[in-house]
């Protein structure tokens, strides 16, 4: 069955389409930063996962301190809206970087992060073109395995290095705990403050991040600012993670049913060009809302396979469905525009003005 809505959007822009509930996106933005405030936590929100500076803005506006960007192209963006407190959570490397880094600091504050020497080596660079002073905290692996120093001693070393290099400010340190390491994050975190306030030095940034990690929100005594993304809009990766119910998941893709070939299979117009591959570990690929217990089986690039095996209600040919996304943060990435609606009055259309800045 197709909402009144659905049938609005379908007929105005088409299908496969991203919509995003305004009303969510401003109670979801509400929500946290009252988290933040109760905590005595700053909220450095990641724009990874809107890439808009409109939403970006309503953050600020709400309460939060500053935004975090993956890429220099995200932060490029979100500078020339008039951003000014901008964290770069990435290593990032190579001449043409460090030109466009010089360039960004004569629009902002910009904070970088780095885990290693060679990084380090290429930042002076980077201060030396915007002629200020380039802050820099220290990337810890606290038991993520991704991107991080793997111990306090190596956080130490690399900020005294940070400290001792033209230009450069050491300013504190990046950390990433999983949803249960938060004991071994402080124990990590106590030990490398000490270790930089032996030599002078101390942590004025504290950064935590990760929308799951709620639950953990000011656990980490020192932890100044804590950097959430997919919160915004919410997805069945954190509904799963509890940290979300349906009603806060902000975005949903409105798909087109175009074939019911066989009674237990069916295909929609989103495909893995659509709804991406990334699974975060569930099964299937998002939550039909008219559906619940049909599976999004597999994708080509342009077909969502569905097994209504299981389903008790099936839909028909040219039904238009919404989905709740695994992973919103890629589905969003693929996306030039998404839809706003209030209620069921569609708004307009809001640019995804920072996707694919992949550098």
């Amino acid at each position: 069955m197709t909402t009144p809505l659905a049938a609005k959007i379908a007929k105005e822009y088409g299908t496969p389409c991203a919509v995003i509930d305004m009303d969510r996106v401003e109670r979801n933005i509400a929500r946290i930063q009252k988290a933040c405030d109760e905590a005595g936590v700053a909220n450095r929100p990641h724009i990874k996962t809107h890439k808009n500076p409109m939403l970006a803005q309503l953050q600020i506006k709400a309460g939060a301190k500053g935004i975090t960007c993956q890429k220099l192209g995200e932060a490029e963006i979100m500078a020339d809206s008039g951003i000014d407190d901008i964290l770069i959570s990435y290593n990032l490397l190579g001449d043409e970087k460090m030109a466009r880094l010089g360039a960004l600091q004569g629009k902002a504050n910009v904070t970088v992060a780095a885990d290693n020497s060679v990084v380090v080596g290429d930042l002076p660079k980077a201060a030396a073109a915007s002629g200020r002073p380039l802050s820099v905290v220290v990337e810890c692996d606290t038991g993520r395995k991704r991107a991080g120093v793997e111990t306090p001693a190596e956080a130490i070393a690399l900020a005294r290095e940070i400290a001792g290099s033209k230009g450069l400010s050491f300013a504190g340190f990046m950390l990433y705990p999983t949803e249960t390491g938060w004991a071994d994050a402080q124990k990590f975190y106590d030990e490398a403050l000490a270790g930089v306030r032996a030599h002078g030095l101390d942590a004025t940034i504290v950064s935590t991040g990760g929308t799951p990690n709620l639950v953990n929100l000011g656990r980490l005594k020192g932890g100044t600012e804590h950097r959430f993304g997919t919160y915004i809009y919410n997805d069945r990766m954190q509904v799963a993670a509890g940290v979300a119910t349906w009603d806060d998941c902000a975005l949903h893709i409105y798909s087109t049913v175009v074939s019911r070939a066989g009674p237990e299979r069916g295909i929609l117009d989103a495909g893995s060009k659509t709804l991406t591959s990334d699974t975060g570990g569930l099964e299937g690929h998002g939550l039909i809302l008219e559906h619940p217990e049909a599976k999004i089986a597999r994708f080509a690039e342009e077909h969502g396979f569905l097994d209504l095996s299981r389903s008790n209600t099936r839909p028909n040919v040219g039904d238009v469905v919404r989905i709740v996304p695994n992973h919103v943060c890629v589905v969003v990435n693929m996306m030039d525009e998404v839809v706003m609606v209030r209620g069921d009055e569609i708004i307009g259309a809001l640019p995804v003005t920072a996707r694919g800045k992949l550098r």
